[in-house]
């Protein structure tokens, strides 16, 4: 039986074929991961109030999003994943 199951699915999947992968950097922490390990979250700045949006000029205003690349660690503590959770408890009889 496994200690635990992760509650997120990756969506690169790693294989054989593709060989030696190159290592990314956290763009959070900076630490150097192999690419199928990270997580993708998109970073930026979005206007949803719509009478904003009738006032701005959308010609000035800058409104892209960046996407990083997020290790496991980092995308657990910025809730990017949620966290495992053990199986052992949830069939243990109290």
């Amino acid at each position: 039986m496994p200690v635990s199951t992760a509650p997120y699915k990756r969506e690169y999947l790693h294989t054989k074929r593709r060989g030696r992968e190159a290592l990314i950097t956290c763009g959070i922490c900076g630490k150097r991961v192999p690419r199928w390990k990270t997580f993708e979250t998109r970073k930026g700045f979005r206007i949803n109030d719509p009478t904003i949006l009738q006032q701005v000029d959308k010609r000035l205003v800058h409104l892209n999003a960046e996407t990083l690349r997020v290790c496991p660690s980092c995308a657990r503590f910025h809730h990017v994943v949620k966290k495992g959770k053990s199986v052992r408890k949830k069939h243990m009889k109290i």
